[in-house]
């Protein structure tokens, strides 16, 4: 009797171990969840009293909350073909003075900020005909954080999160 008992656990078992139930919920639509990169080509900062120099700009999709984003600014280039991006916020010291760029970002938008201890105005170049690259980090690889990354890089950014930049999105 204990043969047959024993038998028919085992069976059970390996019947219940190969089932499949139903299939589970389809994520939530409209959500980005991949690595992507935008772009903000030859893009003007916009001014007005309560922000100073800004541009903003929604998602679409929108991102999850647990994502973050990384902005780069297009400071030059080394050659046609190798552009040099700098990671934002960063402090700009020119002969007028001081030039921040910063940002912030909601899972819905973000906006870019362009601020000094001068006037603006007094420098053009820096606030007309600015290239801004925008990198979205799922949430879910927050979890590796033993993985080193130099977010100053933005290579290094690209290649530590296996984010394909060759089609970016133009976003203006």
């Amino acid at each position: 009797m204990r043969k047959i008992v024993t038998m028919l656990v085992l069976i059970g078992i390996t019947v219940l171990s190969s089932c499949e139930g139903p299939q589970g919920p389809a994520g939530q639509n409209g959500y980005s969840a991949e690595s992507e990169v935008f772009e903000l080509k030859n893009i003007n900062f916009g001014y007005n009293d309560v922000d100073g120099y800004n541009i903003s700009q929604t998602f679409n999709p929108q991102i999850y909350s647990s994502d973050n984003i990384l902005i780069y600014r297009l400071s030059g280039t080394i050659d046609s073909s190798t552009p040099i991006w700098q990671l934002i916020p960063r402090t700009l010291y020119l002969n007028q003075g001081e030039l921040d760029y910063d940002y912030d970002f909601s899972r819905e938008d973000f906006k870019i900020y362009a601020g000094g201890t001068f006037d603006l105005a007094l420098a053009p170049q820096y606030i007309q005909n600015q290239t801004f690259r925008i990198v979205i980090i799922p949430g879910y690889f927050s979890g590796r954080s033993a993985r080193k990354v130099d977010k100053n890089d933005y290579n290094a950014v690209i290649k530590a999160y296996n984010i394909n930049d060759t089609n970016v999105k133009i976003l203006n």
